[in-house]
C-alpha cells in the first residue's frame, strides 16, 4: 500500500469513528465504501458506481478485476521487484506472475547481455578480429 492510500484510509478510519458515534451504529462499518446507514454497498451497484464512473471520465469500459493487471504491469514495468508484485496479488508463486507479466519488464535481459562487453566490469572481452 502507498503511504499515500494509508494517509487517505487512516483519515477515513478516524471519519467513520466520528460517524459511527454520531449515528449510533452499534459497531464501525468494516467498508471502505458504505451507504448513509454504515451498511455496505451491494457488490452488483458498487459495479455499476464504478462503470459509471469510467464513462463520464471518458475511459474505455473495463472490468474492474482488469485494474488489478494495470496495478501488476505499472509496478512490473516501473522495475518493482516481481516477487514482491507476486505476493501482493496473492498469486501461489513468483513463476505464476513471471508466466503472465515477463513480456513487461523492461529490457528483458538485455542489460545483462550488454554487460558482456563491458570491459570495466572485468567482462570477457570481445575478439574483434574473429568476426566480420
Amino acid at each position: 500500500m502507498s503511504l499515500q492510500l494509508a494517509d487517505v484510509l487512516k483519515k477515513l478510519l478516524h471519519q467513520r469513528k466520528i460517524d459511527t458515534l454520531k449515528s449510533g451504529w452499534s459497531s464501525m462499518p468494516e467498508w471502505v465504501f458504505i451507504k448513509d446507514n454504515g451498511n455496505p454497498y451491494h457488490e452488483s451497484y458498487s459495479r455499476r458506481i464504478f462503470y459509471e464512473a469510467i464513462e463520464e471520465a471518458g475511459l474505455r469500459k473495463i472490468r474492474i478485476h482488469d485494474l488489478r493487471h494495470t496495478y501488476a504491469t505499472l509496478r512490473i514495468t516501473k522495475g518493482d521487484n516481481v516477487a514482491d508484485v507476486s505476493k501482493q496479488l496473492g498469486h501461489h508463486s513468483v513463476k505464476f506472475t513471471m508466466d503472465i507479466y515477463y513480456h513487461w519488464i523492461p529490457g528483458g535481459n538485455k542489460n545483462e547481455v550488454d554487460g558482456l562487453d563491458d570491459v570495466d566490469r572485468d567482462a570477457t572481452i570481445r575478439n574483434l578480429s574473429a568476426t566480420k
